[in-house]
């Protein structure tokens, strides 16, 4: 898809929700195609609490069994696609909520090493629905679920969304996070990142956690999308700095 872009918002977006939409309207005005990729961690914290289960997360993946999958599946597919789905139709952007599993656009088979249950690592992601979507004016709004083998897999959200933008040829993927980048062991945000300062960082454990994943993806799409970039969700209007007015509040990473 031309000129297209692979958005994945996080939670920090949220209290600056009217700006996320103007510049959803912006963006798609300057002629860019936007998918969207969200996540929904601390909705699947919450449910699975309430009927008395711990999270467990391995290197920022979550533990998922049987039943913390059918939850996960509840609240990714259900409940936070259907709200921002809604979010984003009351704000005049026409979108369509779908997860990986619609139109089996993408598969995934169960990770094994480490094993942590029903969590699935991409094999494929078939481009054509979400062209259909954005060439129509839609903003696909995917739910991080993949169909696997046997049904369906929960799948990391930053690694899907580097997947996504990697199989439709994007321009750029942003990572919308609740931090103003990747930052170094002093505290200070690094404008440029790339592979050998990344594993650096993330041996001396200042990369760690919940930002693996979400790093590692910035990387590995590289190797098909000529940037990614981690962006400051609290700042107002940080996509349209980034994309139209090549200022960006983040880290961005490169070869």
């Amino acid at each position: 898809m031309s000129r297209s872009v692979v958005i994945k918002l996080g939670g920090a977006a949220l209290p600056h929700r009217d700006a996320v939409l103007e510049d959803l309207r912006r963006v798609q005005r300057e002629g860019w195609h936007v998918v969207l990729v969200h996540g929904g961690g601390p909705v699947i914290t919450d449910l699975m609490k309430r009927v008395g289960k711990q999270p467990v997360f391995v290197n920022g993946l979550r533990s998922t069994d049987a039943e913390t999958l059918d939850i996960a599946v509840m609240a990714l597919a259900g409940k936070v696609n259907t709200e921002l789905v809604a979010t984003l139709q009351l704000g005049g952007t026409r979108a369509v909520g779908l997860s990986g599993v619609d139109g089996g656009f993408i598969r995934a088979h169960r990770q094994t090493e480490p094993d942590i249950g029903f969590v699935g690592v991409v094999d494929e992601v078939d481009p054509a629905p979400l062209r259909a979507l954005v060439e129509a004016g839609y903003v696909p709004v995917v739910a991080p679920v993949a169909l696997g083998p046997d049904g369906p897999l929960n799948i990391n959200a930053d690694t899907v969304a580097g997947d996504i933008a990697g199989a439709i040829g994007a321009e750029s993927l942003i990572f919308l996070t609740d931090v103003p980048g990747v930052m170094d062991r002093a505290g200070q945000v690094l404008p440029t990142l790339d592979r050998g300062r990344a594993d650096a960082l993330r041996r001396e454990g200042v990369i760690s956690g919940g930002f693996i994943p979400k790093v590692e993806a910035c990387l590995t799409a590289l190797e098909r999308v000529p940037e990614s970039v981690i962006l400051d969700g609290g700042r107002p209007h940080a996509i349209v700095q980034h994309l139209v007015e090549r200022q960006t509040a983040g880290t961005v990473f490169r070869r």
